[in-house]
């Protein structure tokens, strides 16, 4: 079973083989842009990258020239262009998980009236691989976009992550500095590895008021053919959504799903 899952780590540099500066150099800048800063300002971007800005400035242009950055005059300020679209459009890397997934996800989101989403580790972080938004206009929350990585501590589908990847990988997630969100967010990285054993005994995480206040995230492990973990699969929506009396709601359709993802895997 291969492209199924993000890859955990970067590929490592190989001994003896020297790295061209300049493609790291703009790699960075690229990397700079997230879904939390999709626009930023030279002197931004030369801080990031910790270049000065002439430099900085002579790689945005390639970049511009190449399709994959924007300068926007009125603002001053950088963004990704139309570019980044196509060169997405040939990832392989989770591509046969999110097919497999995508229409169960969107079931799930019927069922419960809830957003989906469907999240794979990758570098110490959990990446959403794909999501299903409900229409929730009475929420006004900044989703997570597909593509977007989190640290490991807050939310259902990444402590669920953080509950189910290799201890090595464990540790990378909470060796850095960890967001506190909201004053309910887990930062100890003590508490958070406590966290993970009672997540993998009882088989689902329930994560109230820490990545906003006032919602609530049920997440559930997917596992492949070999038993072997695959994604986090899990929902979010205003507290009274998620939890009925202190108890998980919706685990059985979150449960059936994961089920549901794991049968197609092993079926092909």
């Amino acid at each position: 079973m291969t492209d199924l899952i993000a890859g955990q780590s970067r590929v490592p540099a190989k001994p003896g083989v020297p790295l061209v500066r300049a493609v790291a150099r703009a790699v960075t800048l690229l990397k700079a842009f997230t879904s939390d800063r999709p626009r930023l300002t030279l002197t931004e971007l030369a801080q990031i990258a910790e270049l000065d800005k002439g430099t900085t400035r002579r790689l945005l242009h390639t970049l511009a020239v190449s399709g994959l950055i924007q300068f926007d005059e009125t603002t001053q300020q950088y963004m990704l262009d139309a570019g980044i679209f196509e060169m997405a459009s040939a990832v392989q890397v989770g591509r046969d998980l999110r097919e497999i997934a995508a229409p169960i996800l969107a079931d799930v989101t019927g069922q419960t009236s809830t957003a989906a989403f469907l999240w794979v580790p990758h570098d110490g972080a959990a990446l959403c691989l794909d999501r299903i938004r409900a229409p929730m206009l009475q929420i006004d929350a900044t989703w997570f976009a597909v593509g977007a990585l989190t640290p490991l501590n807050c939310g259902a589908g990444p402590r669920i992550v953080l509950a189910y990847v290799s201890q090595e990988e464990r540790e990378r997630g909470l060796s850095g500095e960890l967001p506190r969100r909201t004053p309910f967010s887990e930062t100890s990285a003590a508490k958070l590895r406590k966290a993970a054993g009672i997540i993998r005994q009882r088989g689902w995480e329930l994560a109230e008021n820490d990545f906003f206040v006032g919602l609530a995230a049920l997440g559930v492990p997917v596992f492949d053919r070999e038993g072997s973990f695959v994604a986090a699969l899990s929902i979010t929506s205003l507290t009274a959504d998620i939890v009925k009396d202190g108890k998980p709601r919706h685990l059985k359709v979150l449960k059936r799903a994961a089920d549901r993802i794991g049968a197609r895997l092993r079926a092909i």
